[in-house]
């Protein structure tokens, strides 16, 4: 599975295999974009770098951190546009996505929804034996962790149907 912290400067990935309970982290980093490039080339970058992880990898479900901006800025905008350009690139490799709220993601890892960025690097490391290079990919990772605890529970309540 493959977790994303969107953003239009810094987008973390992980993809992560689970056997069982095991956890086991198959690829994870932060892809970036630079402000001194054109804007519409910076959506087509991550676009691409994340059409690229989809077909590296065998993913069958993603994980992405929901919209939490409240207020409107030009930062909010980028984050917007590169959520947009993140999601349609995992639609297009055919892959699932479910979206999380940042307090759900952190209460799933460190059991506290106003955890900072410190627990969470703490707890995904010992959770996933890896150790994320900046917090951006650390939330990918507490994201994919998230969607890997919520899946079975999930697959549980529809077979129950």
């Amino acid at each position: 599975m493959l977790g994303i912290d969107p953003g239009l400067a810094s987008t973390g990935y992980a993809v992560l295999a689970t056997r069982g309970s095991s956890l086991s982290v198959t690829a994870i980093g932060t892809f970036r974009t630079s402000p001194r490039t054109d804007h519409a080339e910076r959506l087509h970058d991550l676009a691409s770098s994340i059409e690229g992880l989809t077909g590296d990898h065998a993913i069958s479900s993603a994980a992405i951190e929901s919209w939490f901006v409240h207020r409107v800025s030009r930062s909010a905008m980028g984050m917007a546009e590169a959520r947009g350009a993140i999601l349609a690139a995992i639609a297009r490799a055919g892959v699932p996505v479910t979206e999380y709220a940042p307090t759900a993601i952190k209460s799933a890892v460190t059991g506290h929804g106003r955890a900072d960025k410190q627990q969470v690097r703490l707890m995904v490391e010992r959770l996933a034996g890896a150790r994320p290079g900046t917090d951006h990919a650390a939330d990918a990772l507490a994201a994919a962790i998230c969607h890997a605890s919520a899946t079975p529970l999930a697959g549980a309540i529809r077979d129950a149907r």
